[in-house]
């Protein structure tokens, strides 16, 4: 089985489902990423963490329809092709 364009597709889907599934209260907040963490004031730049939540809580939001489109797609798929 050769790595193509396939293959990387399907590994950046798991990973965006990875993040999809994380539970804010269960799992990010015992590892301190939790939804109370401060940002910063108005003007300052936010940190890597405060960056790294926000991209959480974004893909949480923003794909979450996109990727029951996409799951089903890549299920089609792989039954009809193996």
């Amino acid at each position: 089985m050769a790595f193509g364009l396939y293959s990387l597709i399907e590994a950046a889907l798991l990973c965006v489902n990875a993040v999809a599934v994380l539970n804010e209260e269960r799992f990010l907040s015992k590892v301190g990423w939790g939804g109370d963490q401060s940002v910063g004031g108005f003007g300052e730049e936010p940190g890597m963490k405060a960056q790294l939540i926000n991209l959480i809580r974004s893909i949480r939001i923003v794909m979450r329809v996109p990727l029951i489109f996409l799951n089903s797609g890549v299920i089609v798929l792989k039954l009809l092709f193996g």
